[in-house]
């Protein structure tokens, strides 16, 4: 008896996509809901971010000068944004390396699901929750003085480039919770290479003010120059220079970390 008619035909490539964007979207739902019921994250990813807006804006703000018409508050916005984004990647990191402790995605992968949709529904689920964040400090902004000053247009750019900047940073944690797939060393990490390319950046004081040695690694870092374009958005000014140094910066960061990221996922167990 021939079994040529009982082999299922191969799936074209359009049923294919249709399959992998099912899967991510479940787990892009899954990773949300997730972040609702635990408290924990909520705290992390939205109280945090008011923390140091409210303690920068009255604590120190009145110690730093930095000679634009808002104010300090207008200059600390868009690097308090940028960090919140960079920071946020921990999240991508600590709960990649739970779910592999877990056996959760060796159970994802012994079911009938595209390979990809792991970690795509979760950096849908991390762009999401970046999103919701930064609009809940924008409101914040706007009650302790921020304004956006350069129209409606680039204040949306503004928003779709920290979006973008912390998808690229959640694709270096995604590779750093697969590649160390121990929780609590893994959040330790995060801080370390996270805290110097934040704080040593034109986020939060003008890089004239640090030491001559300091000033070259600071201008010509990926945080300073997205900051430096974020802020250019919100506030006015030559927008150009910066962006388009800051998109090959995020550009060739997601080429590398990208397909270290899928190796990564692909050896862990």
């Amino acid at each position: 008896m021939s079994t040529a008619g009982l082999i299922a035909p191969e799936p074209r490539i359009g049923q294919r996509i249709r399959w992998a964007i099912g899967d991510s979207i479940t787990l892009t739902r899954r990773s949300l809901l997730v972040w609702l019921r635990v408290p924990a994250f909520i705290v992390f990813t939205v109280v945090q971010p008011v923390m140091f807006v409210l303690l920068f804006r009255y604590v120190f703000g009145g110690a730093i000068h930095v000679g634009i018409p808002g104010g300090y508050v207008d200059y600390l916005m868009p690097g308090i944004i940028g960090q919140t984004a960079a920071f946020a990647s921990i999240g991508t990191a600590i709960a990649l390396a739970q779910e592999l402790q877990r056996g959760v995605i060796d159970r994802f992968r012994s079911m009938p699901m595209t390979r990809s949709a792991v970690l795509a529904g979760r950096l849908t689920a991390d762009a999401a929750r970046m999103l919701v964040t930064i609009l809940v400090i924008l409101g914040v902004g706007y009650l302790v003085g921020f304004r956006f000053r350069n129209g409606a247009v680039p204040a949306v750019g503004m928003v779709l480039l920290s979006v973008t900047f912390g998808l690229t940073v959640c694709c270096v944690s995604a590779f750093i919770g697969l590649a160390i797939k121990d929780e609590e060393s893994v959040q330790a990490f995060g801080l370390i290479w996270l805290f110097p390319l934040t704080f040593v950046s034109s986020a939060f004081v003008p890089i004239a003010s640090m030491p001559g040695w300091l000033q070259t690694f600071a201008n010509n870092q990926p945080v300073t120059l997205v900051i430096n374009a974020m802020r250019a958005l919100a506030l006015g000014g030559p927008i150009s220079p910066y962006l388009w140094k800051s998109l090959v910066w995020l550009a060739g960061i997601l080429v590398v970390f990208g397909p270290l990221a899928v190796r990564a996922y692909k050896r862990a167990s």
